[in-house]
């Protein structure tokens, strides 16, 4: 319950809100996920580490914020973004949610340790999800559109 008035909350916010359909949009926010996995790797490659996993992970929030301007949805909260991608779309959120965590704890806190190795493997598992979001994108049709659009409709009631 607490999870739905919280969505309805934003809604009645305008965070999140249903907007007409936007391939420019879409793609406007792919390449700006690709432009920050290529500086997440440009950031490890100069051991910037810290900043290397915050660019991975908005590589993978800009990539779900393509998917939802292709079916005309607009969300203005991270959190709210990756409920609504398992919850509208079904994709499994696990991953984007795990890079979500770490941004915040290496970005805001100091008491951590990260390996070169570990920010390896959060940009590779960034592209994948990036890779499955833009196959999921590319296979959306008008009806799972018009399907998202109702069931965002019924988890945001006001």
């Amino acid at each position: 319950m607490a999870k739905l008035s919280f969505l309805a909350k934003l809604r009645k916010e305008r965070k999140l809100e249903l907007v007409e359909l936007s391939e420019e949009m879409k793609l406007a926010y792919i390449q700006k996920s690709e432009s920050n996995i290529a500086s997440a790797k440009i950031l490890l490659s100069n051991n910037k580490l810290e900043e290397s996993v915050a660019l991975a992970y908005y590589s993978m929030y800009h990539f779900v914020t393509a998917l939802f301007f292709k079916a005309g949805i607009k969300s203005e909260n991270h959190t709210a973004s990756i409920i609504l991608l398992k919850d509208i779309f079904e994709i499994d959120n696990k991953e984007i949610s795990f890079a979500k965590k770490e941004r915040l704890d290496k970005q805001y806190y100091v008491n951590f340790r990260i390996t070169k190795e570990e920010v390896i493997e959060s940009i590779k598992k960034a592209e994948i999800f990036n890779s499955i979001i833009n196959d999921f994108i590319s296979k959306l049709t008008n009806e799972a559109i018009i399907k998202a659009r109702e069931r965002f409709d019924i988890l945001t009631k006001r």
